[in-house]
């Protein structure tokens, strides 16, 4: 096992001159679960990427423990990659599939065979080891996948979006599998997912990128109660947090008729997550585009009134958690107010947190 650290890494791709990577400084601890996440072409792949050798760096270096590996052939860094493709040999039994790394390596066939059979246990594959790829599902192939990277003991484990050619239900499942797999094993891991929800319930801390730059690093919990800029409020969330542009006047602006102490003055973004919302005998009026009904929850999507004077983000709808037992109807206007305590402000200006 070891520490991983990115120091001012920086990709530029030929052709190109903004960087697909720009001064990337990261650390990651010796057992950790680190995960990427952003929007597309935010630089998390490529970022992975240079990490396993499979990009140059053109700027800065990248450690795995204490040695540079920045200019290392990728099959002499000790790390072992999970694709988002499971690029299993179709010709292979899934014990060959798994042990293969190891022959190549020239590790006697009964330390391959043991090794094989210990990971196919930690990951109830013991039953289909005698078998193809085809003649396994998408679960079961990632699995496969996941255990030849496992036999080959690495000091790091990377993996690109490996569950993205699952179906929904099977991605829950599998997320919580590989969450326990990492913390059983206690391999540092960095994982690449563009799915926040992905990304807040496996990591132990979670790097968000935009635009090749990293916007914030920290706990999931951290990351969703004091989000670094409006970026990362809007991102990490889902449903998202509204996002509203006002003016604020000697520490006061007003959402409707509701009116709130401010961190700044000028033009600012007021950040209200859907259950920071409460209903309001005269606040901001929203009248209901959509109700959304998840049985436990309800979720309410609309759009403030002329009268509020309150411009939301995007374009967007803001959305409120509803009592699903008193949901309004369609084309129906309510009046909430946010929670004061629980109330993000940002500068409209740069987005930074004030």
């Amino acid at each position: 096992m070891a520490t991983v650290a990115f120091e001012k890494a920086t990709r530029i791709y030929p052709g190109t001159t903004k960087p697909a990577v720009q001064d990337l400084d990261l650390e990651i601890g010796d057992g950790e679960f680190l995960v990427l996440v952003g929007p597309s072409g935010c630089g998390k792949s490529t970022s992975l990427r240079m990490l396993a050798g499979l990009e140059e760096v053109d700027r800065g270096l990248i450690r795995i423990g204490e040695r540079d590996v920045t200019n290392v052939a990728p099959k002499d860094r000790d790390i072992a990659m999970v694709f988002q493709s499971y690029a299993l040999y179709p010709h292979m039994t899934v014990a060959e599939n798994m042990g293969f790394a190891l022959k190549l390596a020239g590790v006697s066939k009964s330390d391959r065979d043991r090794r094989v059979l210990e990971t196919a246990k930690l990951l109830d594959l013991e039953p289909y080891l005698a078998r193809k790829p085809k003649a396994l599902s998408g679960g079961q192939r990632q699995r496969v996948a996941m255990g030849r990277a496992i036999v080959r003991e690495p000091q790091v484990f990377l993996m690109d979006e490996p569950l993205s050619n699952l179906d929904a239900k099977l991605r829950v499942s599998t997320r919580t599998q590989i969450a326990a797999l990492q913390r059983r094993l206690a391999i540092t891991t960095v994982y690449v997912t563009h799915d926040q929800v992905e990304a807040m319930t496996m990591g132990d801390r979670v790097a968000v990128l935009k635009d090749g730059v990293l916007q914030q690093v920290d706990t999931p919990r951290a990351l969703y109660e004091s989000p670094a800029n409006a970026f990362v409020a809007g991102f990490i969330g889902s449903p998202a947090m509204t996002l509203m542009r006002t003016t604020a006047k000697e520490g006061r602006a007003k959402l409707g008729n509701f009116e709130l102490t401010t961190p700044g003055n000028g033009e600012i973004l007021i950040g209200v997550r859907p259950e920071s919302w409460q209903s309001s005998t005269s606040g901001l009026d929203l009248q209901v585009a959509l109700v959304e009904e998840l049985g436990a929850d309800a979720y309410i999507y609309g759009t403030p009134t002329q009268a509020s004077q309150v411009s939301v983000e995007d374009g967007a709808q803001i959305v409120v958690r509803w009592d699903p037992k008193e949901t309004p109807s369609v084309g129906e206007t309510i009046s909430i107010q946010p929670d004061p305590v629980a109330t993000h402000y940002f500068s409209a200006e740069t987005g930074n947190r004030l």
